[in-house]
């Protein structure tokens, strides 16, 4: 690899959770756009109906988790405790899995973490979560072989090495290039795969 170059999946990484990226920046994804999340309260109150479906399949345990991965600044997990009847409501244990840094006047009920926590009975919601999943990029030379996409610090591109060993493996399985036209891009959705 090129001196000053990255892969596209630590280009990315960086960019969404380096210092200062755009998920850990305090005005958040909200700042900038909105999702199913942020568009209506309607989003908080199918997910409440939902927890509450779930904690009835469960039996109405004495303690019922609701972990919401990718959780944002919290927004999903606080409309969603605010349209639970109140039985539910006092037996949810609220976690937020998350990478940013909890956001300031949360709910305390809300348990921020860094990862999925063990052992918990409930509902786990992954609301565009692998979307967010850093991966590699893929794309096509001039004879059609699929290369590793590499980003320079400026932000331009170049192709690397051929893909090889597992990541040539996914491709040829879930998103076969080779012998394409030349530029034709795909996303190499292993670290996906491994993270759900």
């Amino acid at each position: 690899m090129a001196s000053g170059t990255r892969t596209w999946s630590a280009a990315t990484e960086a960019a969404l959770y380096g210092p200062g990226g755009f998920y850990r920046r305090p005005e958040g994804p909200a700042g900038h756009f909105r999702t199913s999340v942020h568009a209506s309260a309607l989003y908080a109150g199918a997910v409440a109906e939902l927890l509450r479906r779930v904690d009835e399949a469960l039996g109405h345990p004495a303690e019922l988790a609701f972990t919401d991965v990718g959780a944002g600044r919290g927004e999903l997990l606080t409309g969603v405790l605010g349209q639970l009847p109140a039985d539910v409501a006092a037996r949810v244990r609220p976690y937020a899995v998350e990478r940013a840094d909890r956001p300031a006047g949360l709910d305390a009920r809300i348990t921020w973490v860094g990862d999925i926590p063990d052992g918990t009975e409930g509902l786990l919601f992954a609301n565009e979560w692998l979307d967010n999943v850093p991966v590699d990029v893929a794309e096509t030379d001039a004879e059609g072989v699929a290369r590793q996409v590499l980003v320079q610090e400026d932000g331009e591109e170049l192709l690397g090495e051929p893909v090889a060993g597992e990541d040539a493996a996914w491709l040829a399985r879930w998103w076969p290039v080779e012998g394409a036209p030349p530029g034709t891009r795909a996303e190499i959705g292993r670290p996906r795969d491994a993270a759900w």
